[in-house]
């Protein structure tokens, strides 16, 4: 991929993440990179696709599990290694943390109790909430959370420094306790004014969730969602800081006191400040079949379906940047080859995934990907290569 192809990428493909450092090199394992295969109808892009994933591992990541469906066509492959021990090949049917991909399931499930009448997308989150929203958060609607127009700030985390979350990785957090921690702040800007994508707005939608439900979210999510589409590999950790089941290592590049950087297996780490807005951990299988039953209206039905594709009015920028909004309930929007493809981006430390999709699902992608810089300022060059190989180079203009 060229540099102006990178460059237009990396502006549209939006990840939910933080700055790390870059990851050191690593030695090919082509035995590995061989799994990385095509199926007997084979698409156009299959040679693009190998090729973006063949030389795993590499210094940005470890392992690719990529799957291309749709109407046009459809190509599976992996590449890369479980672990960095035993060098055996990954797992293609190996499970993984999805990151914020959480939030088009929660954002799908907070429809459906619209759709019932049990949350009304024009009423205030305080509403509902009267005893954890405060005052100055007493405007903030349903809707502006979901499309991220609310203006709550973030919460506290545990540090600014990848070393200090590293070292906080199996702390307990709670949701109210989240919201508590963001909402003690000033807002950054009134409500439906801005768009700043944030996790806070998630978590208070699992809440809002737990409160009209008077369930769990995890469980509402389960019976609504996970159940009806047969996703069994897909669940919610909860406290356990472990990925149950088979799974491919994470890894994340740290930096060392002489200047160098290493690789830490990060495959075990506590996903609760994450919640509702990115703790779910589920398989490329599983992805792509609930992906195309939410695009073709089986998870969100009629009218309510159109807030996924939606974005704010067109006065409402990006908070700072000045961009145009991106993100609708659930999802973002980009073009790609000439088209409109909508999905979600997730990360987590050792893990990148996405689920995209054109409209009319001529084409979709998922995959899972073990970036070695899942929390880096920029996008995964193995992701962007896939991404682009799968829909096309992003628009000029």
């Amino acid at each position: 991929m060229n540099t102006r192809t990178r460059t237009l990428l990396a502006g549209a493909l939006v990840l939910a993440v933080v700055t790390g450092p870059a990851a050191p090199a690593l030695a090919s394992n082509p035995a590995a990179a061989a799994r990385s295969g095509a199926r007997s109808d084979e698409i156009p892009e299959a040679a693009a696709l190998r090729a973006a994933i063949s030389e795993l591992p590499t210094e940005d990541a470890t392992a690719a599990l990529v799957r291309v469906g749709g109407s046009a066509g459809t190509w599976r492959g992996s590449a890369g290694v479980h672990d960095l021990t035993s060098n055996r090949p990954a797992d293609p049917r190996a499970r993984f943390r999805a990151g914020s991909v959480t939030k088009v399931f929660t954002a799908a499930t907070a429809l459906q109790l619209a759709g019932e009448g049990r949350l009304d997308l024009d009423r205030t989150a305080r509403h509902y909430l009267p005893d954890l929203i405060p005052a100055a958060y007493g405007q903030v609607t349903v809707r502006q959370l979901l499309n991220h127009t609310s203006g709550i700030p973030a919460a506290t985390g545990p540090g600014e420094t990848i070393e200090e979350w590293y070292a906080h990785r199996f702390d307990l957090h709670t949701p109210r306790a989240t919201v508590a921690s963001a909402t003690a702040k000033d807002p950054e800007f009134a409500p439906g004014r801005s768009q700043h994508y944030l996790n806070i707005n998630y978590t208070v939608l699992g809440l809002l969730i737990e409160k009209v439900t008077g369930d769990s979210y995890a469980h509402q999510v389960s019976a609504r969602v996970l159940r009806p589409l047969g996703l069994r590999s897909t669940s919610f950790p909860g406290t356990d800081p472990r990925i149950r089941g088979p799974h491919n290592h994470g890894y994340q590049a740290f930096g060392t006191p002489g200047g160098g950087t290493e690789l830490r297996d990060v495959s075990v780490w506590g996903a609760t400040d994450a919640w509702a807005a990115g703790d779910i951990i589920s398989t490329t299988a599983d992805l792509e079949r609930f992906t195309t039953a939410l695009f073709r209206g089986q998870v969100v039905r009629g009218p309510l379906l159109e807030e996924m594709f939606t974005l704010p009015d067109s006065s409402v920028r990006t908070y700072r940047t000045g961009e145009p909004a991106q993100f609708s309930a659930g999802l973002s929007v980009m073009t790609l080859g000439g088209r409109q493809v909508w999905g979600k981006t997730g990360g987590r430390w050792g893990y990148n995934s996405v689920v995209a999709a054109t409209r009319d699902l001529s084409r979709t992608l998922v995959y899972s990907i073990n970036s070695t810089d899942a929390k880096g300022q920029d996008v995964n060059a193995t992701a962007m290569d896939v991404v682009v190989a799968a829909f096309g180079a992003p628009s000029a203009g």
